[in-house]
């Protein structure tokens, strides 16, 4: 399960405030099982995001991924869980592919609930998070 402090970062990330790299870096230095549980963590979030399976197409393009690498291959077949899911048990060498291909369609989905849900006061993932103050208060009142 992801903290909070990751998913914060997660969903600047949906709203365009930090790019892939530090989530690169980052998971460059888990081990094996901690490397499966971040990409567990993404896909709950991007279950919540309700997700569509024309998404599939838009996240392979924005990842710069080849269509023909196994992750993206494998997401194809559909954005329900057990497609998800699919993923995560994928060899070491392909688990970065998968987190870029993941991050990207979390991010497709969040931007469309986050024009949906803009500051929802129940829903602190859909809150401004370019504003440092709205972080400030995510931390203290769910970290």
């Amino acid at each position: 399960m992801l903290g909070i402090i990751d998913q914060v970062f997660i969903n600047k990330y949906g709203q365009d405030l930090v790019n892939i790299d530090p989530f690169k870096i980052l998971f460059s230095n888990f081990n094996i099982e901690n490397k499966r549980d971040y990409l567990e963590g993404i896909i709950s979030l991007i279950m919540q995001s309700k997700l569509q399976n024309e998404d599939v197409e838009s996240a392979i393009k924005t990842s710069g991924l080849k269509p023909t690498f196994t992750p993206c291959v494998l997401l194809k077949k559909g954005v329900a869980n057990h497609n998800l899911i699919k993923l995560i048990n994928l060899p070491e060498t392909e688990l970065e592919k998968t987190l870029v291909l993941l991050m990207n369609l979390f991010k497709i989905g969040y931007k469309r609930r986050f024009i949906e849900e803009k500051n929802n006061p129940d829903k602190w993932w859909y809150w401004d998070l370019s504003e440092i103050n709205t972080e400030d208060k995510i931390l203290k009142n769910y970290g």
